[in-house]
C-alpha cells in the first residue's frame, strides 16, 4: 500500500479523490488536510509516499507548501487553475489534474506516481529532486507578495510590505521586520529579483531595503553612506547604491 496525504481547501475535492482512491486501491490515505499548515506538519510527521496537493489555498499555497518541504513525495497537484500547468510540470510533478477530472484521467496520473515511487530506490534522488524543485522556484520571474519561513514549529508569512530590509548571510539571508527578524534560506539575489523594484532597492552587495521605510541618508565616511531607516536602524549603502538611491529618488 503507498502512503499518501490529500491537501485541498475544498471538502468535495477531497470527498471526490478518498471515492477515486478507494475504487482504484491500493493507496491508504494516512491523512488529510484543509489548508497548506497542517498538510506542512502532517508530511512531516507522517512522510508519506505521495501528495495530492491543491495549489490555490488559503494561508499557503501549494507551492509555498514545496518550499517549506525537507523531504520531497511525489505529487501529483490537483487544482481548477489551468495557468499552473506548465509550472507544475517544471517542478517535477508526477502530473497534473485540472478540476474537475474523470476517475480515468485520476488512475492514470496515479499509475505514473506508483511507478515513480517503486523506482525512487535512492533517498540522495529524492533530496536532489527536492533541491531542483526549489531552485526552479527560485528561477522564475514572478514578483513576490509575502514571503513563507519557519521558525521551529511555527510558519510564518509576511506580507512582504512589513519588511524594513534585509541582509545577506552566506546562503541565508536575514529579514528585518518590525520588533523581528527572521532568518530565510535563499540569496540576496533572488530577493532582488522577486521584489517589486518600485518598493525594494539593493544598496549593497549584502542589503535590500524597502524605499518608503527610508527617513534619511547620511555620509558615513568618504565617499560612503548610511541609511537611517523611519525605525532608526542603519544600513550601509555602496557608491553604486548610493547611485541607484539618487536616480529613485531624484535627489
Amino acid at each position: 500500500m503507498i502512503r499518501a496525504i490529500i491537501i485541498d481547501d475544498e471538502p468535495l475535492a477531497r470527498e471526490l479523490l478518498k471515492d477515486y482512491i478507494s475504487d482504484l486501491g491500493g493507496i491508504e490515505i494516512i491523512a488529510e488536510c484543509s489548508d497548506g499548515f497542517n498538510g506542512l506538519k502532517a508530511i512531516q510527521d507522517l512522510e508519506p509516499q505521495l501528495l495530492f496537493l491543491d495549489i490555490q489555498m488559503p494561508k499557503l499555497t501549494g507551492f509555498e507548501l514545496i518550499e517549506l518541504l525537507d523531504r520531497k513525495p511525489e505529487i501529483i497537484f490537483s487544482t481548477a487553475y489551468d495557468q499552473f500547468a506548465i509550472k507544475a510540470f517544471e517542478l517535477n510533478a508526477v502530473d497534473y489534474l485540472l478540476k474537475p477530472f474523470s476517475f480515468e484521467r485520476f488512475s492514470e496520473a496515479v499509475k505514473k506516481a506508483v511507478k515513480r515511487i517503486h523506482s525512487a530506490v535512492n533517498p540522495k534522488e529524492t533530496v536532489l529532486k527536492l533541491e531542483k524543485l526549489k531552485e526552479h522556484l527560485d528561477g522564475s520571474k514572478d514578483i513576490i507578495n509575502r514571503v513563507v519561513t519557519r521558525t521551529r514549529n511555527t510558519i510564518v508569512v509576511l506580507p512582504v510590505y512589513q519588511i524594513n530590509y534585509i541582509e545577506a548571510q552566506d546562503d541565508y539571508v536575514m529579514i528585518y521586520v518590525k520588533d523581528a527578524h527572521y532568518l530565510k534560506q535563499k540569496t540576496l539575489s533572488y530577493y532582488e529579483k522577486h521584489l517589486d523594484s518600485g518598493d525594494f532597492l539593493r544598496v549593497h552587495r549584502s542589503y535590500i531595503v524597502r524605499i518608503d521605510q527610508i527617513s534619511k541618508i547620511e555620509v558615513y565616511e568618504k565617499s560612503t553612506y548610511m541609511i537611517i531607516l523611519k525605525s532608526g536602524e542603519r544600513v550601509p549603502v555602496s557608491r553604486s547604491g548610493y547611485t541607484r538611491l539618487k536616480e529613485i529618488l531624484d535627489y
